[in-house]
């Protein structure tokens, strides 16, 4: 069984820097042996945001591909605070919020981009959690994404 930095490895993906606060909140919080992530949103590699509404602006591939980069700075988060992605066990939960238009129905789609990416990262049985994906009529600067999610720590 391969180490979830292992998998990420192979993966060849690059992490973005992680996010800063942007209100009054902690973007990750450990309690005993659970991590707890804010909401995080849709960085690219450089930093920057992806913006733009699911069915307006972005297609649902895209909309995926966004959810994905939240996966990724959800990643970073973790790495920056405790250094490594093998001090985490598994994906308890995750909660995706979709910035869509009216009547968009595939939001798991879409936060299947960063589910997969968790999945690739801790393997199928420890990568899958319980989850819930939204639509929202609006996010934060306009982001496409949010997600966040708890995790157990070894």
């Amino acid at each position: 069984m391969n180490s979830p930095e292992s998998n990420f490895e192979a993966l060849g993906l690059v992490l973005p820097p992680p996010p800063k606060p942007i209100g009054v909140y902690r973007p990750c919080l450990v309690d005993g042996k659970y991590l707890y992530l804010s909401g995080h949103g849709s960085f690219k590699e450089d930093g920057s945001l992806i913006i733009g509404k699911v069915g307006k602006d972005l297609d649902i591939l895209s909309g995926k591909m966004a959810a994905r980069q939240v996966g990724l700075a959800m990643l970073a988060t973790i790495k920056s605070n405790l250094g490594s992605l093998n001090r985490v066990k598994r994906v308890i939960k995750v909660l995706g919020m979709v910035n869509c238009v009216d009547g968009f129905e595939k939001h798991p789609y879409v936060i299947n981009g960063c589910s997969e990416l968790f999945a690739a990262v801790w393997g199928e049985e420890n990568g899958i959690g319980t989850r819930s994906a939204v639509g929202f009529n609006s996010l934060p600067d306009n982001i496409p994404v949010e997600i966040e999610a708890m995790f157990e720590l070894v």
